[in-house]
């Protein structure tokens, strides 16, 4: 907890019997911080009236300086003049207030602040029995029972010094609209009260904590809406998030609970201690009217997809993948077994030749090739100057099926294609796949680009981002969603919370989407991902993402499965070839849904 304190100023007023200066608060010094007692609100209520109208009292020539009791004794008059000081400020009569006290020019802004930001509607109150002080006064309990002791004053003053105790009843509001959420805030808050030696007068000695406890001259009182909160995530069966222990998780459920829906509960109101910049102070809130929050938020995680996922990134340090539903966008699972990064989602790198699924469907929808088109595969192509290699010297003859250039993943099948890609690869992501925008999957309304395609891409560039290197960045959630894309012939906004708005794309030719099918398709049966062990209805594309400084590249397979409606996505870092290690991890899901 923040400690917070004030310093009590040190100018002492020269006092001449009725003269506008005040006297000397004899024995009385910096009081001690006083944390703000959090006290339930005896009531709380819609405020249906008109609101308070003008807070700001203003001097009319009534206002007199302190006050003169007639209880004849110091205990009697001090308490006297703590009524006097309670009954103007409880009127609205700040400025007679701020003149029973020994700093009107201090007082009266934090009183008329008291009003302002409390958004005030009314303020009652009484004293309790007066206490003698002295030099070494007494102390006002702090919420943990201990006593904050006041500082010495010169004994060479003499005075006499009261504490009283205000017990208040404060009626507050979210803001000054008639229709705000109010309540009464029940709380109480100590003063001095003194008379200078030979004087009738007494004032209240002023400091900024007499309108409540541990306030300071640079802060005030505020009232403030209290959202509802989410109590626990959980997945689609009602267990909780946390319990799966995957970094990605924990984090959703600690946002979710912060930020999540909480269209099921209803605001809360609490009286806070703000900056002078409207910053809340830790640890200050007093609770006026508890908010109504939601007891469990049930997220798209099926514990069938999640469990197996968890199982199947478990075979490598450095995997994470992504589970989706195709026909709605439900993510089903988000696993991770890279310590506590959550690349499932986070990851930024490069997507490698899962791309290639984007770059077909551009050049198909724009007519220069089809799944059945030859398509030379060289073993190098030169491009502004850069020239680049498929991997190991591979190459494919003239007459090749486009579709098996695909198949097995020949990188220069699509590089020569760059003059007619340009603006067309970020185009294609976003119109057809979703991608390139901004997404809101649910968490707290937070939105993230989980993939980037430069739109003015060109030359080697553009050539080298046809197969999924380049400048691209892509992370597992989007990859999926690609595969999502082509079995469900449409993109659907993953979405991890029920009801979550979903952006929309254009649906995929028809023609496309069966092309891409085919493609997909022959790469498990006479591609990269042939003999691998998947089953006559999986569709899926490797994919390899050579990293600049990285000793391994990184691995990645993205593969659907119509029958079971599901489709993920497998990144493994610094791993190797995609068939090798994340086609495993796949195989193991997809196996086993």
């Amino acid at each position: 907890m923040s400690r917070l304190y004030y310093a009590d100023p040190g100018t002492t007023l020269q006092y001449s019997y009725g003269s506008a200066q005040r006297p000397p608060a004899s024995g009385v010094a910096g009081r001690g911080r006083i944390r703000l007692v959090l006290l339930t609100a005896i009531s709380a209520v819609l405020v249906l009236a008109a609101g308070v109208g003008d807070v700001i009292a203003k001097p009319d020539g009534r206002t007199t300086s302190g006050f003169v009791p007639t209880a004849g004794s110091a205990s009697g008059d001090a308490e006297q003049m703590a009524t006097a000081f309670l009954t103007a400020w409880e009127k609205d009569d700040l400025a007679q207030a701020a003149a029973y006290t020994s700093d009107p020019s201090a007082a009266l802004p934090a009183l008329k602040n008291y009003w302002k930001y409390l958004n005030l509607r009314s303020l009652s109150g009484g004293t309790q029995t007066a206490v003698a002080t002295t030099s070494q006064a007494a102390g006002v309990p702090t919420a943990t029972g201990t006593q904050a002791g006041a500082s010495a004053a010169s004994a060479a003053e003499p005075g006499t010094l009261e504490q009283v105790t205000l017990a208040l009843n404060a009626k507050v509001a979210a803001s000054p609209a008639a229709t705000a959420l109010a309540g009464v805030w029940s709380y109480s808050t100590t003063l001095v009260a003194y008379q200078a030696a030979g004087a009738s007068n007494w004032y209240v000695k002023w400091a900024p904590d007499v309108v409540a406890p541990n306030v300071t001259a640079a802060q005030h009182l505020a009232a403030v809406s209290a959202p509802p909160q989410v109590i626990q995530v959980t997945d689609s069966a009602g267990t909780p998030l946390s319990s799966y222990n995957d970094p990605g998780l924990s984090t959703i459920a600690g946002l979710l609970e912060k930020d999540g829906d909480t269209a099921q509960g209803k605001d809360g109101l609490y009286v806070q201690i703000d900056t002078a910049s409207g910053k809340a102070v830790p640890d200050s809130q007093a609770v006026v009217v508890s908010p109504q929050n939601v007891g469990e938020l049930k997220t798209t995680i099926s514990p069938t997809a999640e469990n197996l996922a968890r199982t199947a990134v478990s075979q490598r340090t450095g995997s994470s993948a992504v589970v989706i539903q195709p026909s709605t966008g439900d993510i089903l699972a988000i696993a991770n077994n890279a310590g506590y990064n959550d690349f499932a989602l986070t990851a930024q790198v490069a997507p490698g030749s899962t791309m290639k699924i984007i770059t077909s469907t551009a050049l198909i929808n724009g007519g220069y090739t089809s799944a059945t088109s030859p398509v030379t595969c060289p073993p190098v192509v030169t491009v502004t100057g850069v020239s680049i290699h498929n991997d190991a010297g591979e190459s494919e003859p003239p007459g090749t099926p486009f579709s098996y250039d695909f198949a097995q993943s020949c990188n220069d099948a699509f590089t020569q294609w760059y003059p007619d890609l340009y603006g067309k690869l970020a185009s294609t992501a976003k119109d057809y796949y979703g991608l390139n925008q901004s997404w809101d999957i649910g968490i707290g309304n937070q939105s993230a680009q989980y993939f980037t395609a430069p739109t003015n891409a060109q030359g080697s560039e553009l050539a080298e981002e046809a197969f999924g290197q380049g400048k691209l960045l892509a992370s597992p959630i989007a990859m999926a969603s690609v595969a999502a894309t082509v079995e469900n012939g449409s993109f659907k906004q993953p979405i991890l919370v029920p009801g979550t708005k979903q952006i929309t794309a254009s649906p995929l030719p028809a023609s496309t989407d069966s092309q891409m099918k085919e493609m997909m398709r022959d790469v498990i049966t006479e591609g990269t991902g042939a003999g691998l062990g998947f089953g006559p209805d999986v569709y899926a594309k490797t994919g390899t993402a050579d990293v600049s400084g990285q000793e391994q590249p990184n691995s990645w397979f993205v593969a659907f499965d119509p029958q079971e409606d599901v489709a993920i996505a497998v990144l493994d870092v610094n791993a190797g070839y995609g068939a090798q290690y994340a086609a495993p991890e796949t195989q193991y899901f997809l196996s086993h849904y």
